[in-house]
């Protein structure tokens, strides 16, 4: 007898519809499992079997074939056992084919019926609702990930037998209920606050144009400064996250399986940290069945690369391409799968080898030649994606000694939202833009005007400090950002001489 049951599995950020057919024959007992599978998927008869035998379940004799169609894409993982399990019960002629045909089904299966978690299935349950199914099956703790779909009825089921009697009809499982807008609003809370920042305003000031105009930024200075402390609250000052880009957050951690137990939904903007051992393929995906890197993972939040001349050449390299285009395509054989990747790029280094350049309290041993070749490690057009170099020198212990807290993140955000209105309304005409960050020579022209006394310090700056014509424009898309958060309408010169400050790579060793 003939059963198809209903899934879904995933390639690149979404997922597509496997039909999964089991028919069950006459001749000596085998499971033959078609349609492109992976070891995973091959491995499932043995699972299965044994799952319904521990379910007090009779499987079907002689040949059962199990075809995943498309047949054309390869099939991987352990998602596709209980719905497996349930074709076998189908053909067995146990279940109503036709009621099951009204789901989709995802979920492992343990030895002794147990349903497991599995990745993914965030866009399973987006695909299910688009394929029109009246709900979808799935593991308990993947469970409130699903319920965030409207408009799907999400069923956890604990056990195969569960899932069984379900959709025989003989037992009663409530759908999950969730609010995707309260539970997005109860996740959308930031713990590290710059309140909690001593001293450091330069910094702090830099971080805030930084986030105003989508800049990426590079912190210099002797180790134990707090540049990674004002790193992670970046992400506290950054524009709340929309429900759309929630959603796209979720998805790609949910693939990766990086989303947390009992977290439907990610509200946070993500912080990604990766360590400067990491692979060009941990950092930009990849594998033999594609999966996001750390790129994507940082997809609408930060990404925050420390002691940046410590990693690997050809890894930042591979930077250059997702910083420009937003979107990271891996390649393989079978097919190339796009992940989205478009974040805010916070880097820190050591102003020099052993970190004290500069210096008041420690005397640097380095030779100029030294601190040349170490901040040759990054190259230039890797800078050139870079607006803001700010230094980060030691903290004074008047500041650290001080019992006063510093401005709230949420008094910085306020101003930070402001200057991002200004640019959503200078850029509704180019789309394409978002902030000051991405202007091209076009609208750096347009936008960036500076009047007669900013052209003077400009050309002090490259004349006299001796800036190149790639420093020469980010300081204008700096102090186009600084003019926003001045609520100014033209660029000034006290706007271009902050912005001349956050350069700090461009001046003579």
């Amino acid at each position: 007898m003939l059963a198809k049951v209903y899934s879904a599995a995933v390639l690149g950020v979404d997922a597509y519809p496997v039909e999964i057919e089991v028919n069950s024959g006459h001749g000596e007992f085998k499971i033959v499992v078609v349609g492109l599978p992976d070891a995973a998927v091959k491995e499932s008869g043995d699972r299965v079997i044994t799952a319904l035998h521990n379910s007090a379940f009779v499987p079907p004799m002689g040949k059962i074939t199990v075809n995943l169609a498309p047949a054309d894409i390869k099939k991987e993982g352990p998602s596709f056992d209980l719905p497996i399990a349930l074709g076998m019960l189908a053909s067995a002629g146990e279940l109503d084919p036709e009621r099951l045909a009204r789901f989709a089904v995802t979920g492992e299966l343990a030895l002794s019926g147990e349903v497991r978690r599995v990745r993914g299935v965030l866009p399973m349950a987006l695909c299910a609702r688009r394929e029109g199914r009246a709900g979808i099956l799935v593991p308990p703790e993947n469970a409130e990930e699903a319920a965030v779909v409207e408009g799907l009825s999400v069923y956890p089921v604990d056990s195969l037998r569960d899932a069984a009697d379900f959709i025989a009809g003989k037992l009663a499982i409530e759908p999950l209920a969730l609010d995707p807008n309260s539970a997005f609003a109860e996740s959308a809370f930031y713990e590290d606050d710059f309140a909690d920042v001593k001293g450091q305003e330069f910094a702090k000031r830099a971080i805030e144009i930084a986030v105003a105009g989508g800049h990426n930024l590079l912190a210099i200075g002797p180790p134990g400064t707090g540049k990674t402390m004002l790193a992670r609250r970046v992400p506290s000052i950054l524009p709340p996250l929309s429900l759309d880009e929630a959603l796209e957050v979720t998805k790609i951690h949910s693939i990766a399986g990086a989303l947390p137990s009992h977290q439907p939904l990610i509200a946070q903007r993500p912080f990604r940290a990766p360590h400067h051992t990491i692979s060009d393929a941990g950092l930009l995906g990849g594998g033999t069945h594609p999966m996001p890197g750390e790129v994507s993972l940082a997809h609408h939040g930060v990404l925050f690369l420390d002691e940046l001349p410590e990693f690997h050449r050809n890894v930042l390299e591979v930077l250059r391409q997702p910083l420009e285009e937003g979107v990271v395509t891996i390649s393989r054989a079978a097919a190339s799968v796009t992940f989205p990747c478009r974040f805010m790029l916070v880097a820190a280094m050591n102003p020099c080898p052993c970190g004290y350049l500069g210096d008041p309290r420690r005397n640097c041993r380095c030779s100029t030649a030294q601190i040349q070749r170490y901040r040759n490690r990054i190259s230039g057009p890797l800078l050139d994606r870079i607006d803001i170099h700010v230094e980060v020198p030691a903290v004074r212990y008047a500041d650290l000694a001080s019992l006063q807290r510093g401005e709230s993140s949420s008094a910085i955000r306020e101003r930070v939202l402001r200057a991002r209105q200004a640019q959503r309304e200078r850029f509704r005409e180019t789309p394409h833009i978002h902030c000051n960050a991405g202007m091209r020579a076009r609208e750096t022209q347009r936008h960036c005007r500076p009047d007669e006394d900013a052209q003077q310090f400009l050309k002090m700056a490259i004349q006299d400090l001796h800036f190149s014509a790639r420093a020469y424009d980010r300081i204008l898309k700096v102090a186009r950002t600084i003019a926003d958060l001045a609520g100014a309408e033209a660029v000034e010169a006290p706007h271009v001489q902050e912005a001349i400050q956050y350069r700090w790579l461009d001046r003579e060793l």
